[in-house]
């Protein structure tokens, strides 16, 4: 087997072909990030591979890798992704010292082969335009934040008390009123600018909330399941949807959580026995799980009973949240999956345990 390691650019890919077995470097070639660019580079990798398996090794920037990576995954290939972190401690490893694209695609390749648990590129498409509006939604919403705070000191600076309160302006109703408000008042630039980002707040909130009308539909097509789970809305299912980008990717549910920064990491010491929150792996999918896990332990009492048990075996509520956090991957790995394949879910030991685990587990 070979290891074919890349660099993305913008303009250019550099690809690294690194021999599985004994790391060895078996050639470098860099080629333009056109559709003529990615033949060439699957030619060569084939090539140099001649009856051996390859696996396509790409550091994980989806705006300059995406289109390379669906044409690779779209042709059969294996495509593996890199988070650029690893990329780095693996370039830091290596006896030659300086930086270039190829350097990075060696130590992409070497990272892969270091790292047998990477998750595997999935090409779903409705997962990528899910996640293409998700992404559009929330720069919305930053942008909505953004005019509403110039709006609100434009507002103090006319008249004192005259800003509505802090969240008021994403009511329609408030707005109308401030509107009429300000439309009797002296036309000064401060009063025509505060109209001007008003107007601009409205056009932003409709558009925010057609859109997400539009990912609750596409959620509810995709996996109503998840709707199941207790504290998950459509726009929390949409970016689990969004960041698994494919459950059959990942061999089991363990994978998915260490993937997702849900899986516990060993914090022991002497006589004292403790795991710790990870602080690594895809930070969008551990936000959208503990947003579902703060919910639970809010509003459903089965969740509360769970946590409650783990308080009283001693661990703090934070580590409580995070037992929580590895049962809700564990349950969305088994939604998603039965909807992807729909074949017999494959699931860690530790998930057939839970199956005679005392009520208070149901939650998941």
């Amino acid at each position: 087997m070979i290891t074919i390691g890349i660099d993305p650019h913008k303009r250019s890919h550099t690809g690294a072909a690194v021999d599985a077995t004994t790391g060895s470097l078996l050639g470098e070639l860099t080629v333009p990030a056109t559709e003529d660019g990615h033949q060439r580079l699957r030619s060569w990798a084939h090539g140099l591979a001649g009856e051996r398996v390859i696996h396509f090794a790409l550091e994980d920037c989806r705006h300059v890798s995406g289109r390379l990576e669906r044409n690779l995954v779209a042709r059969g290939e294996r495509v593996i992704r890199v988070p650029p972190k690893l990329m780095g401690q693996a370039r830091r490893g290596q006896r030659q010292s300086g930086k270039s694209d190829a350097i990075d695609a060696l130590a992409v390749a070497r990272a892969a082969l270091r790292e047998p648990d990477l998750p595997v590129a999935h090409l779903d498409r409705e997962a990528r335009e899910l996640k293409l509006l998700l992404d559009h939604r929330e720069d919305l919403v930053r942008e909505r934040t953004a005019q509403i705070q110039r709006l609100r000191w434009h507002l103090h600076d006319v008249e004192e008390g005259l800003e509505p309160a802090a969240r008021g302006l994403r009511s329609e109703r408030a707005r109308r009123s401030l509107a009429q408000r300000l439309a009797r008042r002296e036309q000064t630039v401060e009063v025509r600018i505060a109209r001007e980002l008003l107007s601009r707040i409205g056009e932003i909130s409709r558009r925010e909330r057609a859109l997400q009308l539009e990912i609750r539909e596409r959620v509810s097509a995709y996996a109503p399941a998840l709707f199941e789970l207790p504290g998950c809305g459509e726009l929390t299912a949409a970016k689990l949807i969004a960041e698994i980008a494919g459950a059959s990717r990942f061999r089991s549910d363990a994978q998915l959580a260490r993937h997702a920064g849900c899986a516990p990491l060993e914090a022991s010491s002497g006589r004292r026995q403790r795991h710790r929150l990870s602080r690594r792996g895809n930070r969008q999918l551990n936000c959208a799980f503990h947003r579902i896990a703060v919910t639970q332990a809010r509003i459903h009492p089965q969740a509360r009973a769970y946590l409650d048990r783990k308080r009283a075996e001693g661990k703090s509520t934070r580590e409580g949240l995070r037992c929580l956090k590895r049962h809700l991957a564990r349950r969305a790995f088994a939604l998603l999956r039965a909807r992807d394949q729909e074949l017999p879910i494959s699931v860690s030991p530790k998930m057939q345990e839970m199956k005679t685990s005392p009520p208070a587990m149901a939650l998941t």
